[in-house]
């Protein structure tokens, strides 16, 4: 979306104030948080993420930094890849904006890595943004059904396998707020039961 864009509709910003940052401010802003948003598995959430003009970006960042790592491995660059994608995650109020954003990710990734459409990669990657990118209110933290918002939590861990752990945003939200409290002495998994653990899963598998 160009700079000149930075509305779809008069009515679509009164209805939900629904404006577009221009990508030269998106990049300063990123660029405070440079390091965070080159690091491959530093998980980035956009609460109003509309298109995604801030994780496209993101994700470009992310995977320029796999190509640096791990370019000289094609197994562990792609495998790198797609956590790098599982760890971009975003709320949208509409849904042709959250069916849009998916598909801009999805570009980012099959242009930079030249990927085919039914590409093992491109299909979990798909799969992945689908429960990543969902519908919803970051206010109140439910979806157009009333229904609380959940995440996935995915982890690479290593010889192709990632493992998932779904959790409610709720509590995604509260973790921070125990550090360095009374309960400090509690680890993350007595505070933070997943709603499910699955079990680890190749990439080929991520992608059915």
């Amino acid at each position: 979306m160009s700079d000149e864009r930075l509305v779809k509709s008069k009515q679509r910003v009164a209805d939900h104030g629904e404006v577009f940052t221009p990508a030269w401010m998106v990049e300063d802003m990123l660029n405070l948080v440079k390091i965070e948003t080159e690091r491959i598995d530093a998980r980035v959430l956009e609460p109003a993420c509309g298109s995604g003009n801030f994780l496209v970006p993101v994700l470009a960042r992310k995977l320029a930094t796999v190509q640096a790592k791990h370019g000289k491995s094609d197994f562990e660059r792609r495998h790198y890849a797609l956590l790098a994608v599982m760890c971009i995650y975003g709320i949208e109020l509409l849904a042709d904006n959250a069916d849009e954003c998916r598909a801009n990710l999805c570009e980012v990734l099959q242009v930079a890595f030249g990927l085919r459409h039914d590409d093992v990669l491109l299909r979990a990657a798909r799969k992945a943004l689908a429960v990543n990118i969902v519908r919803g209110d970051a206010l109140t933290m439910t979806d157009p059904d009333g229904a609380p918002i959940y995440f996935p939590e995915w982890a690479y861990l290593g010889k192709g396998l990632y493992q998932r752990r779904d959790f409610r945003f709720h509590d995604l939200t509260q973790r921070a707020s125990f550090e360095g409290t009374l309960f400090g002495e509690l680890t993350e998994e007595e505070l933070f039961t997943p709603m499910k653990t699955h079990r680890p899963m190749t990439m080929e598998e991520v992608a059915q």
